[in-house]
């Protein structure tokens, strides 16, 4: 009798246990029919396109010459918004981490310098604040490491970081009447990094995207000659990005 119900306890347990497989595989079963576009992760490599806005800023060194000038007092940076489009390349190495390249990028980035001059002159129509507007369209080619977590849902968080080439098709540099002009090179290098979030929808992904693009080259074009310029030693780019990402 012992033995019979010993017996009879295993099947019970072991009834339960095939009852609960059954219920979590059909439970299962209908996450993945709720799954929206469900085969896009074992994609290779998928495109994409960006709507960007970004706000933009200078990082400012002023020249040892500074101090010894009296018609420029303070050099303030100050943040301007901008808007670009971009071309997203997605390549797929595992199910954790992604290669992304980014081309074309095309940004429209504003950024202005705030002036406090000592002496302004009026036949130059110029004030003791001088505000100067430096207007950048950058072509880029950022490159990125994405790291992605388990896909819950319809939804996946994702952080990435990488480096960006950009190329300025506004530079000044090489304009010759620029007295009231800020030049800037044509070319920067920099980091980038931020995070970003996918919501799959039935026919689309969209994932809104923040991130810090830092450039680490000088792109001042300094001339000692000039008033607005001369003041100054090294204007590296600060830049927050944010994305709307759709992929298919």
């Amino acid at each position: 009798m012992y033995n019979l119900l010993r017996q009879k306890s295993q099947l019970k347990g072991w009834a339960a246990g095939l009852m609960l497989m059954i219920a979590s595989q059909q439970v299962s079963a209908q996450l993945r029919d709720d799954l929206n576009l469900p085969d896009h992760d074992t994609k290779k490599y998928y495109l994409g396109i960006g709507l960007i806005y970004n706000n933009s800023r200078f990082q400012v060194s002023q020249h040892p010459s500074f101090l010894a000038s009296d018609s420029v007092m303070v050099v303030d940076p100050l943040s301007t918004g901008g808007f670009g489009l971009a071309g997203m390349h997605t390549l797929r190495l595992s199910p954790r981490f992604e290669v992304r390249a980014i081309f074309p990028q095309l940004l429209f980035a504003y950024k202005n310098l705030i002036y406090h001059v000592k002496y302004p002159d009026p036949n130059k129509n110029e004030t003791a604040v001088m505000t100067k507007r430096v207007e950048s369209i950058l072509l880029g080619l950022p490159v990125h490491l994405k790291f992605r977590s388990d896909r819950i849902g319809n939804f996946r968080v994702y952080m990435f970081g990488g480096g960006k080439i950009e190329y300025d098709l506004a530079s000044n540099s090489t304009a010759r009447k620029a007295e009231d002009l800020i030049k800037l090179k044509k070319y920067d290098f920099g980091v980038e990094a931020g995070i970003g979030f996918n919501f799959y929808f039935p026919v689309f992904i969209l994932s809104p995207e923040i991130k810090v693009s830092n450039g680490l080259s000088n792109i001042h074009s300094r001339d000692p000659n000039l008033k607005y310029s001369s003041a100054i030693d090294k204007l590296n780019s600060r830049m927050i990005v944010f994305s709307l990402i759709f992929e298919g």
